[in-house]
């Protein structure tokens, strides 16, 4: 009886199972990961962004389910079966299916697109544009986790995630790397160069169970630390020493590079660092350091080229601002929407402008001169600057104070030259600069003159006797000034008392020198200023304070170029381009974000800065997402999503979107936005620090690494190739901060017109400076640099790729730099090998390597040494020549062998796993 009662038991139990299997309710379907790619693919090129066929798109919501040119919606939800969208992908008509001129979509596809709009169509958002309030950790139980520890093999929760994901290939993970890989691997992420010998072994020989985590530590805290990360921003910032285009000019910008290698170093959080680089100078009372942050968008291009445009490149470098920016902090295309509504994003043509509403409005306007530039005054002007504005206290006007500060370290707010208009009798010099000849006129438009009280020109002249009158409305309107004109010995800044007037005018200045030649213009213009005047006051002290102020004026400091917002009597408005085209003005536009995003915060101000603070809000599902990717793929040569500039509908399906979602939220919620928190926890994780090794099995199953049962193993970037080279050589200089430098360089790779500039080697250690302080020209950059496929940084660059060139090899065995390595390392060798050719050889290795070589390549490498010996015998001059050493030292009898080891030494730095992250 028991027996029955047992099978019994046992059949009702598998029909159970068979029934919840067999009417097991299928999952609704999801529209972001399975319909949106399957319309992104097959039908968006022609219904959606530029071209809506038939009147019917796919790209918006309300445009889906609107009536098409039949008349009728295409998608009816809930009804498949009458839905015109699915009868025309399945109708046997090769004229009347979609999609037209093209393969039949998959018997799946269609099922999925059936099964959607029978569910009735749900109109999901693409995972990117939402973020979950809390990820779970896939925690498989264990008994250790019972009692608060990891698993074996489990460092901490990026542990967890990586191995969920491996279980859908039957993956795990590899054994941990070496000790002398692991710490290689470390120093090369985390401050851009290798351990030293010494180093190296103190790690081996630490047997603490925290001894990894230490090393992790003090690298962070290392100085070198911000030098590697700040290599890595400035691809982003496209930051270069000079102005690009035709004539591409020097630039002194390199105090921004300084600022970003100490804000990584003291680890300012994310969304201070974004704040501070997009709205520095719209901060209350800002500091020079957060002006110089600003610095980040003046790294757009300059157009200095005579009869150029200046509107047509300021426009230009506003449009870049915008593009940058959506692609530096979340990863969007949103470039495409310049022209039209993007193609496969949520992104309306008419948002992409007004975010351009948000930076429209920034002082700089293509000037030769790189205005606006914060200046750096030395001590005692600084201290006159400080006079100044104590004086200026006593007087209690704090507007004034304000005004007067930006003045002096700016110049700013003024009217460029090229403002000016209706000229007669003249023209804009190169389309810069403002030349009249006797008796001629030139216009400012709608100049605002409430409280204005003083004129400034900038202006240069060799004619004495010259003046310019300034009269409101016409060329014979009331007189508000006459500027007189001394000559000048290059740029000079004048002041002349205005009258005092009320409203928005236009000002017609008018020419006169009687001493001038026919056609010689009287005097050249660059700028001009209208300002509220000084305190009047018989005092002396006012005097020399007012002779102090344009003293100060009229110095030339260092200086870089920051952003500095229009005030608002100069605030420009922002149109629509109709297809992209500036001189097209469709309707006006304020400034917003796109509706797909997050809400524009409650409170902000609707500028810049507020657009700052939309972009870190912790309710923009993208700013944190872009981070812990980027970051992600510097330590592991390819991000969790890829491409790394774009997590729109046209990225590559992630398999690790929960770790990526779960890295992102913990980043802002508990490390709040500490960078050195999300590295840290990264490079402590078991799957970072995983062998590299092939598992040939592994390999097969994952050849991309895509499931992380690996370690990393990448080609290093340009720079660090040339810092890893200089510092196990012994040649690589700790020097910070200061002026780009200039390292050896062929004869002849610059060519510069106009200006003259030529590539003037450093002397002394500034030759062996990290590669982030190599004076980068954008039409020529560092040769070595672009053969491992650097950026000349026109434009912003999120990822470089990653080539096998012959050209690389041709660098690391033949330029002078390398030679130098080699012949510095190669002096090392032999002294630490008293003449042993295998000790010499073994030590070259390891110091490059750090590891003892196999006896297979000391053989090779030996081999080496002596055909390069032999032949050196034969050609003793060769050898002088390879070791660049005078004639006299052919005299020296191991010549030869120095040169022949220097070959070893060459070889050595040319080698895959030397050049290789592993």
């Amino acid at each position: 009886m028991k027996k029955k009662v047992v099978v019994v038991s046992l059949l009702l139990s598998a029909i159970v199972v068979v029934g919840l299997f067999t009417f097991k309710k299928e999952d609704p379907v999801d529209f972001s990961a399975e319909v949106k790619p399957i319309l992104n693919k097959h039908c968006i090129t022609c219904h959606g962004g530029v071209k809506k066929n038939g009147g019917f798109s796919l790209l918006f919501e309300n445009e889906a389910f609107a009536k098409a040119e039949s008349g009728k919606p295409a998608i009816i939800a809930g009804d498949a079966d009458h839905s015109e969208f699915i009868k025309r992908l399945t109708i046997d008509d090769p004229e009347l299916r979609m999609p037209y001129n093209a393969p039949r979509l998959s018997d799946d596809e269609i099922d999925i697109l059936k099964r959607w709009i029978n569910e009735g169509a749900k109109w999901g958002k693409h995972w990117a544009y939402t973020l979950p309030e809390k990820v779970e950790v896939p925690k498989p139980f264990s008994f250790a986790g019972l009692f608060g520890m990891n698993p074996s093999g489990i460092s901490n929760n990026i542990d967890y995630f990586v191995q969920d994901k491996m279980k859908e290939k039957d993956l795990s993970f590899s054994k941990e790397a070496d000790k002398e890989t692991l710490l290689r691997r470390l120093y090369l992420d985390v401050v851009g160069i290798p351990p030293s010998l010494t180093e190296l072994q103190s790690f081996v020989n630490d047997t603490r169970g925290n001894a990894y985590e230490l090393r992790v530590d003090s690298l962070l805290a290392s100085q070198q630390y911000g030098e590697k990360w700040a290599s890595w921003w400035l691809d982003l910032a496209r930051y270069a020493d000079t102005k690009g285009y035709e004539k591409d000019g020097s630039r002194q910008i390199w105090p921004y590079r300084d600022w970003l290698i100490k804000a990584f170093n003291k680890d300012m959080p994310f969304d201070e660092f974004t704040v501070q680089q997009l709205a520095g100078d719209l901060l209350p009372d800002p500091t020079k350091d957060q002006l110089i942050a600003t610095a980040f968008h003046r790294n757009t291009m300059n157009n200095d080229e005579g009869g150029t445009d200046s509107e047509e490149f300021r426009v230009a470098s506003v449009l870049d601002r915008v593009n940058t920016t959506y692609q530096v902090w979340l990863s969007t295309t949103f470039e495409c929407v310049q022209c039209h509504s993007h193609t496969y994003d949520p992104f309306k043509f008419e948002e992409y402008y007004k975010s351009v509403a948000f930076f429209n409005n920034t002082r700089d306007e293509d000037t030769q001169g790189d205005h606006p530039r914060l200046r750096f005054y030395k001590a005692e002007d600084e201290s006159r600057v400080d006079s100044i504005k104590s004086w200026l206290t006593q007087k209690g006007n704090q507007k004034l104070i304000r005004s007067t500060d930006l003045f002096l370290h700016t110049l700013e707010p003024k009217i460029h030259a090229h403002y000016s208009d209706q000229v007669e009798n003249g023209a804009l010099y190169d389309t810069k600069w403002l030349g009249i000849r006797s008796g001629g006129s030139a216009r400012l438009k709608h100049i605002t003159l409430q409280g204005k009280k003083q004129f400034y020109i900038n202006y240069w002249t060799s004619l004495n006797g010259g003046a310019i009158e300034v009269r409101k409305g016409s060329k014979t309107g009331p007189l508000l000034t006459t500027v007189q004109l001394p000559s000048t010995s290059g740029r000079q800044v004048i002041q002349a008392d205005l009258k005092e007037d009320t409203g928005v005018h236009d000002l017609y200045l008018i020419f006169k020198n009687a001493t001038a030649a026919k056609d010689q213009p009287i005097c050249m213009i660059e700028w001009f200023g209208l300002r509220e005047g000084f305190p009047v006051s018989a005092d002396p002290e006012s005097q020399r304070m007012q002779n102090n102020f344009m003293q100060l004026i009229n110095t030339n400091p260092e200086s870089v170029p920051v952003m500095i917002e229009n005030p608002a009597e100069m605030h420009r408005k922002t149109h629509v381009f109709e297809r992209g085209n500036r001189l097209a003005l469709g309707k006006e536009v304020q400034p917003a974000v796109p509706e797909t995003l997050n809400p524009f915060p409650k409170g902000a101000p609707n500028n810049r800065l507020g657009f700052a603070k939309w972009i870190v809000s912790k309710d923009n599902p993208l700013t944190a997402r872009t981070l812990v990717n980027r970051i992600w793929a510097q330590l592991f040569g390819r991000g969790l999503v890829e491409p790394l500039g774009d997590m729109g509908t046209q990225s590559t399906p992630s398999m690790h979107i929960d770790l990526l979602d779960y890295l992102a939220l913990d980043l802002m919620q508990n490390k709040k936005w500490s960078m050195k928190a999300l590295i840290k926890d990264i490079v402590m994780s078991s799957t970072y620090k995983q062998s590299s090794s092939l598992n040939q099995g592994d390999a097969e199953k994952d050849p991309a690494n895509i499931f992380l049962a690996r370690g990393p193993r990448f080609r290093l970037s340009a720079e660090q190739i040339r810092d890893q080279t200089l510092a196990v050589s012994g040649l690589l200089s700790s020097k910070m901060y200061g002026p780009s430098v200039m390292p050896y360089q062929p004869d002849g790779v610059w060519m510069t017109v106009y200006s003259g500039e030529s590539w003037a080697t450093s002397a002394g250690e500034d030759q062996f400076r990290r590669g982030l302080y190599t004076f980068l020209k954008r039409t020529s950059p560092y040769p070595s640099f672009i053969s491992f496929d650097a950026s000349s940084r026109e434009v912003c660059l999120v990822d470089r790729i990653r080539t096998n060139t012959p050209l690389q090899a041709l660098t690391t065995l033949n330029d002078p730099v390398y030679l130098e390595a080699a012949k510095h390392l190669s002096t090392l060798m032999q002294k630490e090998g008293a003449g042993d050719s295998k000790k010499i050889i073994s030590y070259g290795y390891k110091k490059l390597m750090l590891k003892n070589p196999s006896a297979e390549k000391v053989v090779a490498l030996e081999k080496l040494y002596k055909e390069a010996l032999q032949n050196f015998n034969k050609k003793p001059a060769e050898a002088a020549k390879f070791m660049a050493v005078n004639a006299s030292d052919l005299k020296d009898p191991s010549l030869t062998s120095k040169a022949a080891y220097m070959v070893v030494a060459n070889a050595l730095l040319n080698l895959d796993e030397f050049l290789t992250k592993s």
